[in-house]
């Protein structure tokens, strides 16, 4: 989808609400919508105790290097089982 103006998005999602009669899908983007607008940047983050920060951290620190990271073909095979279900 090519990128538009936002006057044009809002057009044309104005657009697209008014042709939706199915009032369970209405409400669904509805909900979305309202959680994404409610949302602020870092809220997961602040939901972390200092544990998982730590953790999340030193994760992203050890995945900088590459001898620390498994292969595409490791993962696969390690959690072979977990894939089948």
């Amino acid at each position: 989808m090519k990128y538009m103006a936002l006057g044009n998005i809002k057009a044309n999602f104005h657009l697209l609400i008014e042709k939706i009669e199915n009032e369970e899908l209405l409400t669904s983007f509805y909900e979305l919508l309202f959680q994404k607008s409610q949302a602020q940047e870092g809220q997961l983050w602040e939901r972390l105790t200092q544990e998982e920060k730590a953790e999340l951290l030193l994760a992203d620190e050890e995945s900088k290097d590459s001898n620390n990271l498994l292969s595409d073909e490791e993962v696969r095979q390690k959690h072979q089982e977990w894939l089948i279900k």
